[in-house]
């Protein structure tokens, strides 16, 4: 049996500048969160339009894809721009919204149907999502905290546990 195919790394910008560091601190409050959900629409539009080449968040060294579900009530796709953490045959996403009161809705989606298409560097796959085991969580929440330490406070925000979905191809 041969090994899983890895997914693209096409990372750019750099998360180590003055302006990324000021952004990541930005991002971790609630108007940086307010910010970000505003500007979504216009990321999800370039990313649309590039398969995930370029994001809005990109010169600030943010790993972000396009992830399309399908909805659960509608059955109709619904696309979301997402950070991820990525681990080679494995892309990792966090059902964070913010440290708001309720669960994404793509999150929801992902549990009744778990396949899904991912836009990242220019190619759209078909993935296969598995909801991550407690006992993995905080060692993957550690990796996305590590993106931006915004994350932290997303957790704090709210009392729901944050889903964290594994993405393997399907």
């Amino acid at each position: 049996m041969g090994t899983a195919q890895q997914f693209p790394d096409r990372p750019w910008g750099s998360s180590t500048t003055v302006v990324a560091r000021a952004a990541n601190r930005f991002a971790a409050t609630k108007p940086g969160s307010w910010f970000i959900r505003r500007i979504t629409p216009l990321d999800r539009a370039l990313l649309e339009r590039t398969d995930a080449r370029y994001t809005v968040l990109g010169p600030i060294g943010a790993p972000v894809i396009l992830l399309t579900t399908i909805g659960r009530k509608s059955g109709q796709p619904r696309t979301q721009p997402l950070l991820y953490v990525h681990d080679g045959d494995t892309l990792y996403v966090i059902g964070s919204n913010f440290g708001q009161r309720r669960h994404p809705a793509w999150s929801a989606n992902l549990l009744v149907n778990p396949t899904a298409i991912v836009a990242i560097a220019g190619e759209r796959i078909r993935v296969k999502a598995t909801a991550v085991p407690e006992a993995d969580k905080d060692a993957i929440f550690a990796r996305f905290v590590e993106i931006t330490g915004a994350y932290s406070a997303y957790r704090s925000r709210t009392d729901r546990d944050l889903r964290i979905f594994a993405l393997t191809r399907d």
